[in-house]
C-alpha cells in the first residue's frame, strides 16, 4: 500500500532517528533486519501528518513507544486523535511505554509476534496491550 505524508516530515523523521530514545533502540535491536517472522520494520515513519515510531508496510502495523510525556493530558489526547486518524487508514498502533520496553522486553515482542500471527492466520483483530 502506498503511504502518504507530509514531506516536511522528513528531515524530523531524520532527526528522530539521529536521536532514539534509549527504549527505541532497544526494541529496535529485535526488529531491524527483518528479525520479526521476515518482517520489514522501519524507524521514525512519516505517515500522513505524523511520525510513526515503527512501521511495518505489509502489516500496515505501526508500533509506539512512549514516554513519560505521553502521561500529560494534552499529549494523551494527540495520541488518541493520531491512533484513531491511523486506523481510519487500515493501520494498527500496538502502544508500549519505556517502562515496558526497558523492563518486560520479552512480553513486548510476544505482543507484537501475536498480531503477526494473528495476520498471517486472517485475523486482523490486535491483541489486548494491558495498560501502561
Amino acid at each position: 500500500m502506498k503511504i502518504f505524508y507530509d514531506p516536511k516530515l522528513k528531515e524530523l523523521a531524520r532527526q528522530l532517528r539521529n536521536n532514539s530514545t534509549k527504549s527505541e533502540i532497544r526494541l529496535w535491536q529485535r526488529l531491524k533486519r527483518n528479525q520479526m517472522y521476515g518482517y520489514d520494520f522501519h524507524r521514525q515513519k512519516p505517515i500522513d501528518k505524523f511520525i510513526v515510531d515503527f512501521f511495518c508496510n505489509k502489516l500496515q502495523l505501526a508500533i509506539e513507544c512512549d514516554g513519560y510525556s505521553h502521561q500529560i493530558v494534552e499529549v494523551w489526547e494527540k495520541d488518541v486523535k493520531k491512533t484513531r486518524r491511523l486506523n481510519e487508514m487500515g493501520i494498527q498502533v500496538l502502544r508500549f511505554s519505556d517502562y515496558q520496553i526497558m523492563n518486560d522486553l520479552e512480553n513486548v515482542l510476544r505482543v507484537i509476534e501475536d498480531y503477526i500471527l494473528a495476520y498471517e492466520a486472517n485475523d486482523f483483530t490486535p491483541p489486548l496491550i494491558p495498560p501502561c
